[in-house]
């Protein structure tokens, strides 16, 4: 199954990508050359739609062939934060409404039954009461959502995070997780999508609406990862606290680091600027591929150093 599942993602990945950029191109919904652009010519930010497609197309197959791959019931948050990303990406919509709908896609995440009701002993707190557990889940939901859209400011940066997250998630589990399926879906489309977001014509960004879908499945990943259902392999027996930090290492530090510098200087900790360690390495490499490759290097070495703790 998983193996079918790699090949027509991947088979799948290439048409859909060709055709939204192509509709979006039609549609004259480019990502326009601006002071903080990392791109000099014609992008479309239809890299997310397209992923979103293969995942839905590939379920909605199995769904009416009668198999169930994973709970189906997350495409509806998952397609909930592709609009609003979707919608952004055309209309540039004010980030508070963006974060209601991130509120009531995490409420729907909640409602399928995956919460954060149990700390492990950070802080010395084990289990949390009702509501403390759903605000809590929240919080981090929409914090990992923004985290990753923080970090969508150079070519495969996003892509590269989110695909080692997966990977790093699938193996240290002990056991087949239940969104195993989801994971042999997004793999290969992330790598076909890479392919055209390092091209230096007619490239394909993943836009808000890729950076919510990722956000919000690496934030059901890592609710599940919290939860009593998940266990890490006995030989590479890790705090989970530390696992999701050793795992998401670059997105939390660019995130606090940006949002205090942009509270410092009395601006809205939500307005885009060049600011992100990305932007700075990129300065210095003058490649985006390189700039890429040395935070990805980083992650990989934080995620070894921790193991080793």
């Amino acid at each position: 199954m998983a193996y079918n599942l790699v090949i027509t993602s991947f088979c799948l990945s290439i048409p859909i990508l060709i055709f939204t950029q192509r509709l979006f191109l039609k549609m004259n919904h480019t990502d326009k050359v601006i002071s903080r652009s990392s791109h000099k010519s014609i992008a479309t930010r239809s890299g997310g739609v397209s992923v979103f497609l293969i995942l839905f197309l590939i379920s909605l197959y199995f769904y009416i062939d009668g198999k169930t791959l994973f709970d189906y019931s997350y495409i509806v948050p998952l397609s909930l934060l592709v609009m609003i990303g979707l919608y952004d990406d055309i209309r540039n919509i004010d980030y508070k409404l963006k974060f209601i709908f991130q509120i009531i896609a995490g409420k729907i995440i909640i409602d399928n039954g995956l919460i954060i009701d149990n700390l492990h002993g950070v802080l010395g707190i084990y289990e949390l009461g009702r509501l403390a557990a759903q605000l809590l889940t929240i919080f981090i939901i929409v914090a990992i959502i923004n985290s990753i859209n923080f970090i969508d400011g150079i070519d495969g940066l996003a892509l590269s995070i989110i695909t080692i997250f997966i990977l790093s998630f699938e193996f240290f589990s002990v056991s087949i997780t239940p969104f195993r399926s989801i994971s042999w879906i997004l793999i290969p489309s992330l790598i076909a999508l890479s392919f055209f977001n390092f091209k230096k014509e007619k490239k394909i960004f993943l836009g808000d609406s890729g950076s919510h879908l990722l956000g919000g499945i690496a934030s059901i990943y890592v609710v599940y990862v919290l939860s009593n259902d998940y266990i890490i392999k006995p030989e590479y027996d890790l705090h989970k606290i530390l696992f999701i930090f050793s795992i998401f290492t670059y997105p939390i530090i660019d995130m606090i680091r940006v949002f205090f510098i942009r509270l410092f200087n009395n601006k809205s900790p939500f307005i885009a600027d060049k600011k992100h360690l990305h932007h700075l390495i990129l300065s210095k490499t003058k490649s985006h591929f390189k700039s890429t490759f040395l935070i990805i290097l980083f992650s990989i070495i934080v995620i070894f150093t921790f193991q080793l703790i």
